[in-house]
């Protein structure tokens, strides 16, 4: 059951891509397409967006 996905779209190919079924909006996934990192913004439905890149500059 731990092994459970579901399918949703790579925003930035549109191609459907497997993620675990357990994820929660915030997290970081990998792209299996382009390994470009995601961002889970919703679950019901799953929507994949570009996470954003992180500043190399915090708490300056």
């Amino acid at each position: 059951m731990a092994d459970e996905t579901i399918t949703a779209e790579d925003p930035i190919t549109g191609d459907e891509i497997e993620i675990p079924a357990d994820v929660e909006v915030g997290e970081i996934i990998d792209s299996p397409i382009t390994g470009a990192e995601l961002e889970v913004v919703s679950v019901d439905p799953v929507v994949l967006e570009e996470a954003p890149e992180l500043e190399e500059d915090w708490g300056e």
